[in-house]
């Protein structure tokens, strides 16, 4: 349902989280586009960027499997992940396909735009950048390490998080769906690995301060071990205002469901717990609160957003 003329709704993000808004607010009759981070260097995305130097496929992949309409078994083919075969062993099918017309094409950013026409992709795709870099982190000791898979790892409180080169080129077309969006959301996820770096170079934080959009973060249901360890929500708009050195974010969406104490004790084996709604925090920031019924458990045992909960809120948004 995907409607060019429809409201122009962009979606920042990266991870998991991304692909949960973005397969809800398809549905809807909006001019939607997804501005994707490309600094992961884990797994599949870490090995094709070592040896084809090329920005990281893997979010890339799975954005792409969220806004498509082909046949399932089309889907299930690009998503699947080869467990044998030397070499083989870990990659996704769609990381390679990704890599491949890369190559063909010559240019990252080029080869996405021809996979998004085969796939039958319902808006459009921006990477947060068409080269390759990486993402380094400050930690408030002064300590900085090299590598968006690293920087959970330290497990220190994180200053801020930066490019390397320092200077990435964003998109012209990002920067300029930004400018014209009706609605920005910054989706949940991972905040210094999966959202801030989306933010923080020069013509996006210009652009953000441009826009004349209603601009919202979902935020994430549970803190998380390594980056957002003991954060409430007013911690998250925080980082995202000191990363962007403005304060863009108009309105917070929470989940304001009551969560059961069994799930709680499951989460807290991995240090994780619920972000505290600090209502008072975020109004002195100028932040609107909005909470809502918006996730459910998940067959895995987490608790995680639901794509039409959330799309059906935020659609009510425009």
């Amino acid at each position: 349902m995907t409607d060019v003329n429809g409201k122009k709704v962009v979606v920042i993000g990266g991870g998991t989280g991304l692909p949960v808004l973005l397969r809800g607010l398809r549905k809807f009759p909006v001019n939607l586009s997804a501005i994707v981070t490309v600094s992961d260097d884990g797994g599949s995305t870490g090995r094709l960027r070592e040896d084809l130097r090329m920005p990281a496929p893997g979010d890339i992949r799975k954005v792409i499997a969220s806004m498509s309409d082909v046949e399932p078994t089309l889907l299930k083919l690009f998503q699947h992940r080869f467990e044998d075969g030397n070499g083989l062993s870990g990659h996704a099918l769609g990381n390679l396909i990704l890599a491949g017309m890369t190559s063909i094409t010559g240019d990252f950013y080029q080869g996405i735009k021809e996979i998004s026409r085969v796939f039958n992709v319902k808006g459009r795709i921006y990477p947060i950048a068409n080269e390759n870099m990486y993402l380094k982190a400050e930690f408030e000791d002064g300590t900085v390490v090299r590598g968006e898979s690293k920087i959970p790892e330290v497990n220190k409180p994180i200053k801020r998080v930066f490019f390397d080169p320092p200077h990435v080129q964003p998109l012209p077309e990002a920067v300029r769906a930004i400018k014209q969006a009706e609605l920005i959301v910054i989706a949940p996820g991972s905040l210094y690995t999966s959202i801030v770096p989306n933010l923080i170079s020069w013509e996006i934080k210009d652009a953000l301060r441009q826009t004349n959009a209603e601009t919202v973060y979902v935020c994430n249901v549970m803190t998380q071990e390594g980056e957002t360890a003991g954060y409430t929500a007013s911690d998250h708009i925080e980082a995202l205002h000191r990363h962007v050195e403005n304060s863009f974010v108009d309105s917070i969406v929470m989940h304001g469901e009551q969560i059961e104490q069994t799930i709680k004790h499951e989460y807290e084996k991995e240090h994780a717990e619920p972000v505290i709604c600090d209502r008072d925090e975020l109004e002195k920031a100028g932040v609107r609160v909005i909470q809502g019924d918006i996730a459910d458990l998940h067959s895995d045992g987490t608790l995680k957003h639901h794509e039409h909960k959330i799309a059906n809120l935020l659609y009510e948004l425009l």
